[in-house]
């Protein structure tokens, strides 16, 4: 990857901030691209000089996708949005940024879809992305397309979110108790998309699913977190009827919920094939870093002791 010019829409989000982190330790040169780069420049320090590159681009419009791939060696797509933008952006957005890649010239892209996507998908969210992968491979046939399960990380918005509502709530709601997931750390999968870039004569072409170590069931997530923040309160199941309300409703305590993800939660969302192995990669366990940043969830912070707080 030494001095190829890679250009990663989306750069300064969750998993981008680390695909930029691991572009930089590999020698590239960086191009972070997203609506408001000032929204990424705390990356700057992680760059040597003239590293790092910041590009304003709007996926949905191909004049800007085109001034900001220019030049690009090659190309890694993390645009990806719930709610009513999701065809724009998960789909027609995918195609237009694949397009524009390969009209710059681009030898190697990635886009970053998830488990589920399915143009035949029950939930909208599944549709846009599977519609977005058919638009990459037709613009793109030497894209690899990583799919993976919950991405987890220190900013991420999942393991946060049911950490401050276990933190808050008398006792844990579950929608889905038996719904299986299997977290994948941030890190790697950062490190497969550069992986991934650096050697697409192996990995181009491909749709790769990727999970962490454990399949979990919704419940055992949700008991595991409680110990890992140290709390001891019951974890209920919710009866389908009861999720199906909350999700019509839209809210569930301490934390929203969609129609959408109702539909999501209906099906594992667990990686299938070789995974990170693929790519060299040994998955790690949630339990191995998560609890260096969840002690904010603990009765008394970093100072209690996670057996009595």
């Amino acid at each position: 990857m030494k001095d190829r010019l890679v250009s990663v829409i989306g750069g300064g989000g969750f998993v981008g901030r680390y695909v930029v982190q691991a572009l930089l330790k590999a020698g590239a040169r960086v191009r972070i691209a997203q609506r408001d780069p000032r929204g990424a420049w705390f990356l700057k320090p992680l760059g040597g000089l003239g590293q790092t590159q910041f590009a304003a681009v709007d996926v949905t419009r191909r004049d800007s996708l085109e001034r900001a791939l220019a030049g690009s060696d090659a190309v890694v797509n993390l645009a990806g949005v719930f709610g009513s933008a999701m065809q724009a952006i998960n789909a027609d957005g995918a195609g237009n940024v694949a397009r524009a890649a390969a009209a710059a010239g681009a030898t190697a892209f990635v886009q970053l879809s998830a488990i589920g996507a399915d143009p035949d998908s029950l939930s909208a969210y599944g549709r846009s992305k599977g519609e977005g992968e058919a638009q990459v491979r037709a613009a793109f046939p030497t894209a690899t397309i990583l799919r993976p399960s919950i991405v987890f990380g220190r900013e991420d918005e999942f393991v946060n979110r049911f950490a401050a509502m276990a933190a808050a709530l008398p006792f844990v709601p579950v929608l889905k108790g038996g719904t299986r997931i299997q977290p994948v750390w941030v890190a790697d999968v950062a490190q497969a998309v550069t992986r991934a870039l650096a050697d697409p004569e192996r990995f181009g072409g491909r749709t790769i699913e990727i999970g962490g170590p454990d399949a979990l069931t919704f419940t055992q997530f949700h008991r595991w977190l409680l110990g890992a923040i140290g709390r001891d309160k019951p974890v209920i199941e919710l009866p389908d009827v009861v999720g199906a309300g909350i999700a019509t409703l839209g809210f569930l305590p301490g934390a929203p919920i969609s129609w959408d993800q109702w539909l999501m939660l209906q099906q594992d969302n667990v990686a299938s094939g070789e995974g990170l192995a693929a790519f060299g990669i040994t998955p790690t366990p949630l339990g191995a870093v998560a609890p260096g940043w969840l002690v904010q969830y603990r009765k008394n912070g970093r100072f209690a002791d996670a057996r009595h707080a």
